[in-house]
């Protein structure tokens, strides 16, 4: 979008130019940055420049700094057009710097104070910055975010950088324009990931995804089981092979087909698929297929894990919430007790 000055009560536009037409290089952006970080990171203090404090001294952070909150910030900076690289490029660093301790923060911050000149004490300004009194090692970068600062951003880097956020990440976008008449250059700065009308909604929105993410992850089937039937023990059985290893015991031993079925789908309804005859695992999955391309993997239709009984054949979902199948077992080694039906529950660690 262009700029326009206001001279005379007219507007005269200004005209967009590059950092290399202007003879303006990463360099160069960086030192007029460090000591105006807040036009691309508000609430932020810059410890380093050019931070290189491992083997690879090629790699180089183009401004390190830290947040109000105590977060590390890594600051990327690009004259093109596109922003290249930059997002891998930062999350490298990111991962590099993560690790840091407060005392080698202040190591890091002394050395570009000595170096820019200033006699401020590193771990007094840091603790100033922070608001904190004494050290706080356990509130100290517990994060990292990261700032990208370009001309532009292609399309695949807009992509990565919204997938990555919402994973959790903290990384902002900020777009650089120059612009030029005969009064000099002009700088238009603008955040464009996240908008800043919308930045608070999408952190809610981020928020809200993370705890959805963590909540799945609590209620995958850790748990596992063993059965013993007749004194032999099947061990380390997800809930779903439980459940479909006890039914097979029941069915095996005689028990009603239909009675079965009354008691499990009492429970988990349309647990059954039955088909007329007996076939082959390969011709029910053809019949299941006709049916749904997907249907085929909703069931236990491999060798050995059909039912075959009275000229029909029986395939069992694998679709179980851990507590049904807890509760179908339940009710079928009840139902049955003369089977001597034995389960036993252990919940996984991993």
């Amino acid at each position: 979008m262009p700029i326009y000055k206001i001279h005379d009560k007219q507007l005269v536009k200004l005209d967009e130019t590059t950092f290399k037409d202007q003879n303006l290089k990463e360099i160069d952006l960086q030192k007029m940055l460090k000591s105006q970080i807040s036009a691309i990171s508000p609430d932020t203090l810059i410890v380093s420049e050019e931070f290189s404090d491992w083997e690879d001294n090629r790699n180089r952070i183009d401004l390190l700094g830290i947040d109000k909150d105590a977060s590390l910030v890594v600051i990327e900076l690009k004259r093109t057009t596109d922003g290249g690289y930059m997002e891998l490029q930062a999350l490298r660093y990111a991962a590099m710097i993560s690790a840091l301790t407060f005392d080698k923060l202040v190591e890091i911050y002394g050395n570009y104070l000595s170096k820019n000149g200033s006699e401020t004490n590193p771990e007094e300004g840091l603790l100033d910055f922070l608001g904190w009194e004494d050290q706080r090692e356990e509130e100290f970068a517990q994060d990292v975010r990261i700032v990208l600062a370009s001309a532009e951003f292609s399309r695949e880097l807009y992509t990565s950088v919204m997938w990555l956020n919402n994973l959790g990440l903290d990384i902002r976008c900020v777009r650089m324009n120059p612009y030029a008449n005969r009064d000099g250059t002009f700088l238009d700065i603008q955040t464009v990931i996240p908008l800043p009308e919308a930045e608070e909604y999408q952190v809610r929105i981020r928020e809200k995804t993370m705890k959805e993410r963590e909540v799945r992850k609590r209620s995958r089937d850790t748990a596992r089981f063993e059965v013993t039937t007749e004194g032999n023990e099947q061990p380390n059985l997800s809930s779903n092979r439980m459940i479909h290893h006890v039914t097979r015991y029941v069915i095996s031993k005689g028990k009603p087909i239909k009675d079965v079925i009354k008691l499990i789908e009492q429970i988990r309804p349309n647990s059954f698929h039955v088909i007329d005859g007996t076939i082959s695992p390969r011709d029910f999955k053809r019949e299941l297929r006709s049916i749904s391309k997907d249907r085929p993997k909703r069931f236990y239709i491999d060798e050995n894990e059909l039912f075959e009984v009275d000229g029909k054949t029986y395939a069992l979902t694998k679709n179980w919430y851990t507590r049904d199948a807890i509760n179908a077992a339940e009710s079928l080694s009840s139902q049955y007790a003369d089977l001597g039906i034995q389960i036993n529950r252990f919940d996984s660690q991993t």
